[in-house]
């Protein structure tokens, strides 16, 4: 080695660069490290030695006053930073950061995003460089693919002892040397390579090590991304003109912390510029002590079998020869990723890409994620959230699952109200999902899925309070007053019944009335009414006063009534169809608030009869859109508020020639579109399906084409099933598709029950209920 520090180019999450720095840190025993990274991490550093550190880890800085503006320097195990972190820590030695700081580097982001749009929030690392280092000496080296170069190259080179210690002193600090020969090959030819804040922070770097070497001598050791490397010479640059680069930067105030990592997140598909393709496997490469294909295969194998593949030993023999096969033929050192992808596709897979697809997703990039101590700096709202996990038993996992709560059971309930108050601090650690086997409010389903962002989210909500309670009551009361938009109040105040928030349904509940007193426009009623509705019934599940809720929901829902017929009268199509939808809503709101029990609901009825008369009203109302009329005749018909016959009379009316296609297709649209089971009715009602059938077949030539669109729109609802049952119908042809109805009973079925076909359904009947299967059969009826 020449005299001077030890500088030590790597590539940033590199297995092969990481145990290369470990072996020439124990052959130059350097007096101090220096480190690529933020210098607000110093006080940090001794957290790494910590036992319940594990990484992946990341260093995330934020800005003081504007937790969204942050950055994060992520770590893995395999990373050279890492490795050197431990190294220093574990020799007694000093280890400083020495990239720019934080302060800056946020500053000059937020510039950048300013006058480019929104960019990349990772940390400096992240930087992708126009020029790929990489890229080009693989490209020189005659190779296509830059990972594979570096696989040859570095990662297959040994343990950095310089193959056995064979090479003598020289050994272990070989690959750095000729790493940092071509790039300054590169750095002369291309200069910073597009990225001109490097200059600014390679000056900062020079200026640090400077210092340094007046405390410790050259007996320090730089451990830094392999581009920098031509940069950090003596004769780069003066003192003078490096202050002069940092003279007038920008400065925030920041914060730093170590928060946990994944694997996932490293890989470079996730956008993170520093990435790397395999985060998994350079894991495998890095702690596998030796024989690193076979032990490969082996976890490939063990994989699979938890996913019932049959894979046995002979399998994994078989795909680790077949890997040293390739990689022969290939002209390579040794088996890499690659080959062992295209022997596993081979050998366990059977050719098939789509186990392949889970080897890649759970062990080449991999589900690791890290932790860091409770030692580590946090926002007190951070802490008290992982104080309310563990007594919860609801640990972060960066691989999506499923939870499926039952509100009975008080662990369950607790789970639920943690993650409904982080989704309204807007923590998305967890999303509703629907639930399977149960519509029931006392049953809810979740998808699961922990990301390192949401650190910074933690960290932004923390300004709402101390714990996630009081900041969720915070934020929804703030949320309260100064929504202006109906909707979004009672929307809120479902959220808050979720959420188990009492404090704040005060303010939502003034803040409601405020809203809807002044709001007269009947599609915001409309919008408001369902959530309401839905709040009343989460509010009886979780034991809550709902009494309130339930007599601004009635006053709604009776403003409705009044204004809504008037609100559908001369709406274009779009604005039918909105209301449409809001005719669906309404009645399914008022379905629940009648059976609701508190407020009105004193006389649940009333409220049933006002709406039936509304419905009632719009149906025979000419003024009135087709698709909105056809609607309200279906509601009636289903609510048994209307008979068959009287729907057939209103829908023959309607498709009669006197009635323009267009308008009688929109009619049709809303009886039988949708996925409101209109097709079943029409198989199950052939009258109904003649009098269409009849209409259709009628409609002139030159207004066919007018109509279709909105005939595909209805019938290409339905199921396969329905729509090739209908055509069957009316296949038949007239007779067929238009019985008289008798007195037997209605078309499409049998005069009368067939007791001997019912009882065959009984046994399975049981099994679903879970009965006695000795339970006498007119018992189970």
């Amino acid at each position: 080695m020449t005299s001077g520090p030890l500088l030590l180019g790597v590539r940033h999450h590199g297995p092969g660069s990481a145990r290369a720095v470990r072996g020439a840190l124990d052959a130059a025993r350097p007096r101090a490290v220096l480190i690529e990274g933020p210098p607000e991490g110093d006080a940090l550093l001794p957290l790494a030695a910590d036992e319940a550190m594990r990484p992946p880890v990341a260093l995330l800085a934020h800005v003081t006053d504007d937790p969204r503006r942050a950055a994060f320097w992520p770590l893995a195990e395999f990373s050279p930073e890492w490795v050197a972190i431990r190294w220093a820590l574990g020799h007694g030695v000093p280890v400083r950061f020495i990239d720019l700081p934080a302060a800056h580097s946020l500053a000059l982001a937020e510039e950048e995003r300013e006058g480019a749009g929104e960019g990349d929030a990772e940390g400096e690392p992240a930087e992708s460089l126009a020029v790929d280092p990489v890229g080009m000496l693989a490209e020189a080296a005659g190779y296509d693919d830059p990972e594979r170069w570096w696989e040859d190259v570095v990662e297959h080179r040994g343990n950095g002892d310089g193959g056995g210690g064979s090479g003598g002193e020289a050994g272990p600090f070989a690959p750095f040397e000729a790493l940092a020969e071509a790039m300054g090959a590169l750095r002369e030819a291309y200069g910073d390579g597009g990225h001109t804040r490097d200059r600014v922070r390679e000056a900062y770097m020079r200026l640090q090590l400077r210092s340094a070497r007046k405390e410790f001598g050259d007996g320090c050791a730089v451990v830094c991304g392999a581009w920098h490397l031509p940069a950090l010479g003596a004769k780069v640059s003066t003192v003078t003109a490096d202050r002069a680069l940092l003279k007038g930067l920008p400065k925030v105030k920041a914060e730093m912390t170590w928060v946990p990592w994944t694997h996932r997140r490293l890989a470079r598909r996730s956008g993170y510029g520093a990435g790397i393709e395999s985060p998994g496997w350079y894991g495998h490469l890095f702690g596998a002590p030796d024989r690193p294909v076979e032990r490969w295969m082996t976890k490939v194998a063990g994989l699979l079998r938890d996913e019932d593949r049959m894979v046995s030993s002979a399998h994994v023999i078989e795909a680790v020869r077949l890997a040293g096969t390739l990689a022969a033929m290939r002209g390579r050192p040794l088996a890499g990723l690659t080959e062992a992808t295209d022997a596993v596709r081979a050998v366990m897979c059977e050719g098939s890409d789509v186990p392949l697809a889970l080897v890649h997703d759970r062990l080449v990039v991999g589900d690791v994620l890290g932790e860091v101590p409770d030692a580590a700096p946090a926002v007190p709202l951070q802490r008290d959230l992982t104080r309310t996990q563990r007594s919860l038993r609801l640990r972060p996992e960066p691989r999506e699952r499923e939870l499926e709560l039952d509100l009975r059971k008080d662990t369950d309930a607790a789970r639920s109200l943690l993650l409904h108050r982080l989704r309204l601090l807007s923590v998305g650690w967890g999303e509703p999902a629907a639930a399977r086997g149960s519509t029931g409010t006392f049953r809810e389903t979740w998808r699961l899925r922990w990301e390192p962002e949401l650190s910074v989210r933690v960290a932004e909500a923390g300004v709402w309070g101390t714990t996630v309670l009081f900041a969720a009551t915070a934020k929804a009361e703030s949320q309260a007053v100064s929504a202006t938009v109906l909707a979004d109040v009672t929307a809120l105040a479902e959220r808050c019944l979720l959420a188990g928030l009492p404090d704040a349904l005060p303010v939502v509940m003034r803040a409601l009335a405020d809203r809807a007193a002044l709001d007269t426009d009947v599609g915001h009623l409309a919008q408001a009414l369902p959530a309401l509705a839905r709040s009343l019934r989460y509010g009886d599940v979780r034991g809550t006063d709902t009494v309130a809720l339930g007599e601004v929901a009635v006053g709604l829902a009776e403003r409705i009534c009044v204004g809504l017929p008037p609100a559908c009268t001369g709406l274009d199509a779009d604005g039918a169809a909105d209301m449409r939808r809001h005719l669906d809503a309404v009645h399914t709101a008022i379905g629940l608030l009648a059976g609701a029990g508190p407020g009105d609901l004193d006389n649940p009825g009333d409220l049933r009869g006002r709406w039936a008369s509304v419905l009632r009203t719009l149906a025979g109302r000419d003024a009135v859109g087709g698709v909105i009329r056809g609607r309200a005749v279906r509601l009636l018909l289903d609510d048994g508020r209307l008979v068959e016959d009287e729907a057939a009379r209103l829908m023959g009316l309607v498709l009669s020639p006197g009635t323009p296609p267009a308008d009688a297709a929109a009619w049709i649209e809303g009886f039988v579109g949708g996925a409101s089971g209109g097709g079943m009715l029409l198989v199950h009602d052939e009258r109904l399906l003649g009098l269409v059938d009849t209409w259709l077949t009628g409609v002139p030539d030159e207004a066919f084409t007018d109509v279709l669109p909105l005939l595909r729109r209805t019938f290409s609802a339905y199921e396969p099933g329905v729509r090739r049952t209908l055509g069957e119908l009316v296949r038949r042809g007239p007779s067929a598709a238009r019985p008289a109805r008798t007195e037997a009973g209605a078309p499409g079925f049998g005069p009368g029950l067939d007791a001997e076909r019912a009882d065959a359904v009984l046994p399975v009947l049981r099994l679903l209920l879970g009965a006695d299967h000795d339970e006498p059969a007119g018992e189970a009826r």
